[in-house]
């Protein structure tokens, strides 16, 4: 072996071997977020309404994570998510109580079909952007409700689809604990991919095409394919949401997903924390607390909620996750200054 291809490969060595500390970092906040849901689990215990919490953050940070992937990455903001969670929904109440197919299936066909929609929407509107695409897609999500009302035969009408079978593995009938579990593991699943997805090259492309749009289009990348791929994704998360709160639910109805769920998935979010998809599954827990637990102030949740945004936001502009590592940032300072003095 020659000296030149000794120094090829001890340049191309510590390339090639995994670091160590940043696999840690990787897999560190993915066990946090477990052992998280288990300590969530435990504060649930027997309580069907602390576990009916649970689930309802499931479903809101799975509604955030599908408008993570557009709004926050891409910069372009739909308000059709409402009407994708819908579609989820009742994809699995159709297949669960009208068809003699596996209840599954409506887990795959409803975010393929709001992946569709969501795809036609944007090419419908791929000169639209800002508060034109917003107004846009929001008449979509209002116009969608008085459909399902007036497709009485496919979807119940008003009164919705009722009487969905529980979920069975095998046979075998799981306890509502062991499903408030899988629920919160889904959530947890969908994180590490979106946040996959944020890390990743096609996450760096987006968040640049969001910044300097130009620049991206210079190097010979169309940003409407990049915005359409991130609407079509983010609408398939979405459309999660609504499966598992009909599958824990067993009903439905056009009212289930209104406007306000979706108003609330975008301060998700920044209660959160923007910078890590992790922020969605915070401010979700942040949301139901603030609107769902508080005694003494049923009934104002969307005041209560609105005051603890505000004193967030004032607090922590970076969310809570950003305010944390702020926090670690400056206690990592103090002691490598303090160790720096000592030596």
């Amino acid at each position: 072996m020659t000296d030149r291809s000794l120094a090829v490969r001890e340049t191309a060595s510590p390339r090639t071997v995994p670091d160590g500390g940043a696999r840690w970092r990787r897999l560190l906040p993915p066990a946090l977020a477990v052992l998280g849901a288990g300590l969530l689990l435990a504060w649930a215990g027997g309580s069907g309404f602390k576990q009916d919490l649970l689930v309802l953050v499931a479903v809101y940070a799975l509604i955030a994570l599908g408008m993570y992937i557009p709004f926050v990455l891409a910069g372009s903001l739909s308000m059709a998510y409402a009407a994708y969670a819908a579609i989820g929904g009742y994809a699995v109440a159709i297949i669960a109580t009208k068809t003699d197919l596996p209840v599954i299936l409506g887990w795959v066909l409803g975010p393929a079909v709001s992946a569709l929609v969501a795809t036609i929407l944007s090419l419908l509107t791929r000169r639209l952007s800002g508060f034109y695409l917003a107004a846009v897609t929001l008449l979509f999500s209002l116009a969608f409700e008085p459909w399902l009302i007036e497709a009485k035969e496919l979807t119940g009408g008003s009164g919705g689809i009722g009487g969905i079978p529980a979920p069975v593995l095998f046979g075998w009938e799981p306890p509502r604990p062991l499903l408030v579990a899988g629920a919160l593991l889904l959530v947890i699943v969908v994180t590490v991919l979106v946040e996959r997805v944020r890390t990743g090259s096609w996450g760096v492309i987006v968040r640049t095409m969001r910044d300097v749009p130009s620049a991206v289009e210079a190097a010979g990348v169309r940003t409407t394919t990049l915005t359409t791929v991130a609407l079509a994704v983010g609408a398939a998360v979405a459309s999660l949401a609504g499966a598992l709160f009909a599958s824990f639910v067993l009903s439905i109805t056009p009212e289930t997903f209104t406007l306000s769920i979706v108003f609330m998935a975008i301060f998700i979010p920044l209660i959160g924390g923007q910078g890590s998809a992790w922020g969605c599954a915070v401010g979700a827990i942040i949301v139901v607390q603030l609107t769902l637990n508080m005694p003494g102030f049923e009934g104002s949740g969307q005041l209560v909620l609105a005051i603890g945004v505000l004193l967030i936001l004032l607090v922590a502009p970076a969310g809570l996750l950003g305010y944390a590592r702020r926090l670690l940032a400056g206690i990592r300072s103090r002691r490598a200054r303090g160790g720096s003095d000592v030596a």
